[in-house]
């Protein structure tokens, strides 16, 4: 053999997946393998610290060939109640003209009021633009005069590509509407279209499971759960089980984890073809668009929405879905401008273009780590339909709740561990932005679901915001932000290391966190730190110097000021002891920052009510 072409693992044995675990149980000297190096995400769905060979999976089967066609969709609304009968149509056509110079190759119009299609289509190539709808009034007609104006265009049937959308599902599980008619209509528009092979008709979207905080198998089982309620309700009726599986368009919300929303799409398609099986399909065309969730966004330091969005779309992308739909940066807090819809297109473009997502056919095929998630999340999935299934379907299980109490649970887990900063969001709950203004009026005031039997779609964010807003608000009504100091000292290594944490954790809050202040002795660090013009005093240093002196700092610093918040970074054996003394709490990475920043408001807003009287 050619020395050249030779292997450069030839020389070595093949190591076995135990082999490496027998090596890793020594490296931890006791600890338990499971405990520590496993991770196990809100899906239940154990992630290893490594894969091989060993763990490849075959049966998932790949319903896409290549990345190359994907669709690019831009959000259109269309405006309503125009002065005119044409500038509605004139509006959006304009903004639809400017999306496709700026790269998009899609486009997702929202029609609330009839439209004269010829004028809102204007201009615009269906030979190689995409483009769906959003339709919630008139919709057959509409669908009638939009075939009518392509047939008239003389297109090739299989270059018409998009779907429209009747907002089925959303409608029924945000408002408690199952329309009959809505599902009538989709029929009818389904025939329309079956001479069309990739427009897609029957919309199916499963975005406001998860951005109602739902985890990844919960998004995919009650999807397909809904689609068989749907398949159902015409099993009896002149329209084909064909008819409906080649006209069917499926969107899902797209998460923050990376690597599982990859698997999720990817065991979506699997499962679709399973559940196709069962009735007696074998062959059929559909679609599936990605859209980046509500859930993951934040309107503070909402800049960061652009790394969110990006790393959702590639999620998507590598998961092998058709079209994304990437939401503007800002469109939490305001009406999306020019300049945030282009950055929106462009993250896609950048991804199809100049990061070779659009050059290569199944990029993640062969991946163990992908595989195995893929492979589990389907697994869960599977069970959860089946579970739903057997308690009479998706209607019956959302009218008894079901749906919503199981959704519900994850989502007070993920909140908990947001508060609990043991999930991180950027800007939210750690390395919050301390120079940034924001007006109280954007910020949420918590929880905002009055009914309970049905789902919301909201920002996970929406209790940190609470936190915030009150700070915004201490400041608009007694115009004073609240100033917090970190004094420090004693261990160099060890004072540093907590005011930064103290500057992180506390940031969140909108207060004024100077920087830190070091000081010789604990005595002399609390008698300036209680004559200091701020509200709240944070004691940094070392455990050790705790057990001396911290005792000390708090009589200290109580003997001159009453009314100041004090806290100590850590925690200290001697707790109780210092809260007898007047220290008001620690903080440390255990700490609730919710309830820790909430107890801190509350006494700087008593604090400032006594001072006024």
């Amino acid at each position: 053999m050619n020395d050249k072409n030779k292997s450069l693992f030839t020389d070595f044995n093949p190591v076995t997946k135990q082999e490496w675990i027998e090596k890793v149980n020594i490296d931890l000297k006791g600890e338990d393998f499971n405990r520590k190096l496993v991770w196990k995400n809100l899906s239940n769905i154990d992630i290893q610290p490594f894969y091989n060979p060993e763990d490849k999976q075959e049966f998932l089967q790949n319903t896409c060939e290549n990345s190359q066609s994907l669709i690019n969709y831009r959000y259109i609304e269309s405006p309503a109640n125009s002065s005119t009968e044409s500038s509605a149509e004139e509006s959006a056509n304009n903004l639809a003209l400017k999306a496709i110079e700026e790269g998009i190759n899609g486009l997702l119009f929202d029609i609330e009021e009839s439209m004269v299609v010829s004028r809102l289509l204007k201009g615009i190539n269906l030979n190689k633009i995409a483009v769906a709808f959003i339709l919630r009034a008139h919709e057959i007609a509409f669908a009638i005069d939009f075939f009518d104006f392509v047939m008239a265009q003389k297109i090739d049937k299989k270059n018409l590509k998009g779907y429209i959308d009747l907002e089925l599902i959303p409608n029924y599980v945000t408002k408690g509407i199952m329309n009959p008619g809505h599902c009538n209509k989709a029929a009818v528009i389904a025939e329309l279209a079956s001479v069309f092979p990739n427009f897609k008709a029957i919309t199916i979207s499963g975005t406001t499971f998860l951005d109602s905080g739902a985890n990844q198998v919960q998004e995919v089982a009650y999807t397909l759960n809904s689609l068989v309620c749907f398949i159902e309700k015409y099993s009896d009726r002149t329209i084909s089980i064909e008819t409906i599986f080649n006209n069917l368009h499926f969107q899902l919300g797209i998460g923050s984890e990376y690597f599982i929303e990859i698997g999720k799409f990817r065991a979506f398609n699997s499962l679709l073809q399973e559940i196709a099986k069962k009735y007696g399909i074998a062959e059929f065309s559909h679609s599936l668009t990605g859209k980046t969730s509500i859930w993951s966004k934040s309107v503070t330091d909402a800049h960061t929405n652009l790394l969110r969005a990006t790393t959702e779309a590639m999620s998507a992308i590598l998961g092998n879905a058709d079209g994304v739909l990437i939401d503007a940066y800002d469109k939490e807090f305001r009406k999306g401008s020019g300049f945030s819809s282009r950055i929106a297109g462009n993250i896609s473009t950048i991804l199809k273009e100049e990061s070779y997502f659009g050059k290569v056919a199944n990029p993640v095929d062969g991946c163990y780590y992908i595989e195995q998630i893929s492979s589990k999340i389907a697994n869960k999935a599977l069970e959860l339909f089946k579970e739903i299934e057997a308690n009479s379907g998706f209607y019956e299980s959302f009218e008894s709740e079901l749906i919503q109490k199981s959704i519900a649970k994850i989502r007070f887990e993920k909140i908990k561990l947001l508060s609990q900063r043991r999930l991180a969001m950027v800007g939210v709950n750690k390395y919050p932005n301390l120079m940034e203004k924001i007006s109280s009026e954007i910020l949420s005031g918590g929880e905002m679901n009055p009914n309970p039997k049905l789902l919301k779609p909201r920002r996970a964010s929406l209790e940190m915001e609470a936190i915030r807003k009150k700070t915004e608000e201490l400041v608009k009504n007694f115009y004073q932000r609240p100033i917090v100091e970190l004094s420090s000292f004693g261990h160099l290594t060890m004072r540093k290391a907590r005011a930064a944490f103290a500057y992180d954790f506390l940031g969140v809050s909108g207060f004024e966190i100077l920087q830190e202040k070091s000081y010789e002795s604990a005595l002399q660090a609390a008698k300036e730190s209680a004559k200091s013009a701020t509200q709240v005093v944070v004691i940094c240093s070392s455990d050790q110097d705790y057990d001396e002196s911290a005792l000390a700092f708090v009589n200290a610093f109580r003997a001159l000021n009453t009314d100041k918040v004090l806290l100590l970074a850590g925690a200290p054996t001697n707790l109780n002891e210092l809260s007898e003394a007047g220290l008001d709490g620690c903080i440390h990475m255990k700490s609730d920052v919710i309830a820790t920043i909430s107890s801190i408001q509350n006494k700087i807003q008593k604090t400032i009510k006594s001072l006024e009287v």
